[in-house]
C-alpha cells in the first residue's frame, strides 16, 4: 500500500491525536449494551506478497491464512465486482469465526464516482450478501480527488445504501479534514444512518487520523513504514484501545498494511500478543513459516 508513503519515515511525528470531543460520547452511549468482538488482519492472503508465511507446499493459500488470522480486509472486490460463486467458494474455505471485510468495486467510487451507482452498488451487496455470518463490514473507499463539493453524491449513496449490510466509509481528501464545518457534517451524516467513520494511519497522511467515531466501532487501516517505528506506533494503538473500550467500544476491526507486504504478518502477530495481553482477547498469534525470518524486520 503506497498511499501516504514517504521517503523518511524518521522525521514524522507519528504520536495519535486526542479523541474528537464527540468520540467519548458515542462510546458511552454504547456502553450498557458493550459485547467486545476484534477483528485483525492483514489486506491481502496471496503467497506473492506474504513472503516467508505461508509453509512449503500450502496449496490454497486462503485456506491457510484463515488458520492464522480471524480476518481479512478483501481488497480483491476493488478491483472487480464479486460474484456469488466466488463469494461462496471464500466462505466455504474458512472457518466459522472468520470475516471478511470487502471493498466496494472501483467502478462506483472511482469511474463512476458515486453518480448513479445504485444498481452497481445493489449487484455488490448483493453478491456479498452471501457471505452471510463472514461477513464483517464492506467499506468504501473515496477516491483522493473526490472532495467535499461532491458531498450530495455522498449523501445519497449513504442514505441508499442498504441497512443489512455494515459499511464503513474512508474519505481522502484533505478538504474533508481542513474545513471544520465540512468534517463535522460528514462525521454527522455517519452517526445518524450508523456508518462507521474509517481511520488511516499512514505516514504522509496524519490528518486521516481523525479520531473521530461515529459508532461504536473502530475500523482502523494501519499502514506501517517499513521502519523501527512500526512497532512502538502499535503499542500507542493498544493503549488508545484499551481506552475506547473502557469507554465502550464494541467491534474494533484493525488490518495491518505495509509498503512492502512482507512484514504485515509480523506486524500483525506483534499487535495481537500485546492486545491479547492488554484488554484479554484470546486471538491467535500468526506466525511466520520461514523460520529464517528474524523477530522484527528492521
Amino acid at each position: 500500500m503506497k498511499f501516504g508513503q514517504v521517503e523518511d519515515p524518521s522525521i514524522i511525528d507519528f504520536t495519535l491525536p486526542a479523541d474528537a470531543p464527540e468520540t467519548a460520547a458515542i462510546l458511552a452511549a454504547n456502553k450498557p449494551k458493550q459485547k467486545f468482538h476484534a477483528s485483525v488482519g492483514c489486506a491481502k492472503w496471496n503467497k506473492a506478497d506474504l513472503k516467508g508465511f505461508y509453509p512449503k507446499g500450502t496449496k490454497d493459500e486462503l485456506t491457510y491464512y484463515s488458520t492464522q488470522f480471524n480476518s481479512v480486509e478483501l481488497n480483491s472486490t476493488f478491483y472487480g465486482m464479486p460474484v456469488s460463486d466466488q463469494v461462496i467458494t471464500w466462505k466455504e474455505k474458512t472457518p466459522a469465526d472468520f470475516r471478511f471485510f470487502p471493498k466496494l468495486t472501483n467502478t462506483i467510487s472511482h469511474f463512476k464516482r458515486l453518480i448513479n451507482v445504485k444498481e452497481p452498488v445493489e449487484q455488490f451487496c448483493d453478491a456479498i450478501s452471501n457471505f452471510e455470518d463472514k461477513l464483517g463490514m464492506t467499506f468504501l473507499q473515496l477516491h483522493d480527488n473526490f472532495k467535499p463539493k461532491d458531498f450530495d453524491r455522498l449523501k445519497i449513496v449513504v442514505n441508499e445504501f442498504p441497512k443489512v449490510i455494515p459499511l464503513g466509509v474512508e474519505v481522502r481528501n484533505r478538504e474533508w479534514f481542513s474545513n471544520t464545518a465540512i468534517a463535522k457534517e460528514f462525521a454527522q451524516l455517519f452517526e445518524d444512518t450508523g456508518i462507521a467513520n474509517i481511520i488511516v494511519d499512514t505516514a504522509g497522511r496524519r490528518d486521516m487520523l481523525h479520531m473521530r467515531l461515529t459508532t461504536p466501532t473502530a475500523f482502523i487501516r494501519y499502514v506501517g513504514a517499513n521502519h523501527e517505528s512500526d512497532y512502538s506506533r502499535l503499542d500507542e494503538w493498544v493503549d488508545r484501545i484499551v481506552s475506547w473500550k473502557e469507554q465502550g467500544l464494541q467491534n474494533l476491526y484493525f488490518f495491518v498494511h505495509q509498503n512492502v507486504e512482507l512484514a504485515s504478518p509480523l506486524l500483525s502477530a506483534y499487535f495481537i500478543q500485546k492486545l491479547n495481553k492488554a484488554i484479554g482477547t484470546d486471538l491467535k498469534i500468526p506466525k511466520m513459516a520461514d523460520d529464517k525470518t528474524p523477530p522484527t524486520l528492521f
